[in-house]
Formats: structure tokens, sequence, C-alpha cells
């Protein structure tokens, strides 16, 4: 009984083996494919010219992010900038927003709107 016990041993053993091989080739395939995909360079996106188009915000909205005309881009990173300073995601729920004093005109008086919501709001802001 003992040679079949130093049998079974070294099967798990060879077996061992067998399994580092194939890691091993696995991971020569892979490094192999990445060689043989020519690197293509990425084209430099240009922005919509309807995002960079600077809006006018009303008074609700210019009292958040100020009163100059600005891209609808430059709007939503000064009110996200507000957002953040008077912390007022949910700690909870990140993707909700707690409106304050200032934010409830530009949320239609919601005390609490949903991020996705708050850029639809934020257009019927903006001449």
């Amino acid at each position: 009984m003992a040679a079949k016990k130093g049998g079974k041993k070294a099967a798990k053993k060879g077996g061992a083996k067998k399994g580092g091989a194939k890691k091993a080739a696995k991971g020569g395939a892979k490094k192999s494919a990445a060689k043989k995909a020519p690197a293509k360079k990425a084209a430099k996106r240009t922005p919509n010219a309807a995002f960079m188009k600077p809006m006018q915000p009303d008074a609700a909205l210019g009292a958040v992010v100020g009163a100059n005309p600005m891209p609808r881009t430059e709007i939503t990173k000064k009110l996200w900038g507000y957002i953040k300073r008077n912390n007022l995601q949910d700690a909870k729920e990140r993707r909700m927003i707690n409106a304050d004093d200032k934010l409830k005109p530009v949320f239609g008086g919601k005390g609490k709107v949903s991020m996705f919501e708050m850029t639809k709001l934020v257009n019927k802001h903006l001449k």
C-alpha cells in the first residue's frame, strides 16, 4: 500500500506542475497577442459646439454659479463645486442632492433631487 500512496503523491505533484505550465502558457499567449495588435493613436475629441455656446443663467441660478454668460459645461462644474463646498450631497444615497435656500428655487422648490434630474432642472434656468 505504501507504493500506491507514493504514486498518488507523484500524480498530485505532476498535476500541480501541469497547472503551472498551463498558466505560463496562457500568460505567454496574452503577451504575444498584445504585441500583435498595432498601437492606435487616439484622435483628440472636439467638444460639441452646443455645449460650448455661452448661456445666460437667470437670477435664481446666477445666485449660485454667477450672473455672467458661460457654457453649460462650466455651469455644471460650478454647480458641483457649490454642492461639494456646502456638503449638499446626501451621505447615504450619493446620487441625491439636498437643496439649501439658494438651490431650492433652481430645483423648482424640491428639497431633494437626483443628480440626473438636476441637469434637467438647471436647463430651465438658462437662456
